[in-house]
């Protein structure tokens, strides 16, 4: 099979086409484009710089500058994971770490040193993408999370039953990925594997990997935060 095809920078514009689309479905409803404006020239900034820091940490090979990536990937996910939320961030932002950072490492140490066991531990090109999508799984369920519980708190719901209402819309991206990964959709990593030569067969086992440590680290975390966060909500009501 032959390697990944390189994709021309022409050829790379096309696909702005339906991100254009939606920008003007949300500034002809009135939405706050500039907001989705914002968010796809940082995406697009953040991963042409990426590509050469990546270059630069798998180069290097050096255990300390990967902890330090995920450092920074860990305290960054916690801070934007309060993005939604009304309380301000730097009065839940230790919750948000605390939520985040025990499930996500662990979970990262579990796949790492557990399933592939890794020669030697940090080795980069597998241990920093892997950490992104325990990271960024982690953070959108604790952002889910917190947005649905302000409101179901704010229309009076008691306490116990908004933590489970938040903990259940947290999980629906996930639950959905895992009906519908490989009946309605191949995974971006199954995907990359087969297009650059893997056998289907050894891309399965390590989707059925990401997708079982993504599931985990977005309910655990979920559910700490859910957890840690009682205290913030001190109006709303506990049933026994």
């Amino acid at each position: 099979m032959s390697s990944i095809a390189t994709i021309p920078l022409l050829n790379l514009a096309l696909a702005f086409i339906p991100v254009a689309v939606v920008v003007a479905i949300i500034w002809r409803w009135n939405l706050g484009y500039a907001n989705s404006l914002y968010a796809v020239f940082r995406m697009l900034m953040q991963l042409l710089l990426i590509g050469y820091f990546l270059a630069y940490i798998f180069g290097a090979d050096n255990p300390v500058v990967v902890l330090a990536v995920l450092a920074v990937m860990l305290f960054s996910s916690s801070w934007i994971a309060l993005r939604t939320m009304k309380i301000p961030r730097k009065s839940l932002y230790l919750k948000s770490l605390g939520a985040i950072a025990p499930a996500g490492v662990l979970i990262l140490f579990l796949v790492t040193a557990g399933v592939l066991r890794l020669e030697p531990w940090y080795a980069p090109s597998y241990v920093v993408p892997l950490a992104g999508m325990i990271f960024a799984s982690a953070m959108n369920s604790v952002s889910l999370a917190g947005e649905r519980l302000e409101a179901e708190v704010g229309r009076g719901v008691a306490y116990c039953d908004a933590r489970g209402k938040a903990l259940k819309a947290a999980l629906i991206p996930i639950t959905n990925s895992l009906f519908a990964v490989g009946l309605v959709s191949l995974p971006g990593m199954m995907t990359g594997q087969i297009l650059s030569g893997v056998s289907p067969f050894i891309a399965a086992r390590y989707q059925i990997m990401v997708m079982c440590m993504i599931f985990g680290a977005s309910g655990i975390s979920a559910a700490s935060f859910l957890v840690l966060v009682h205290s913030d909500f001190p109006g709303a009501t506990v049933q026994d």
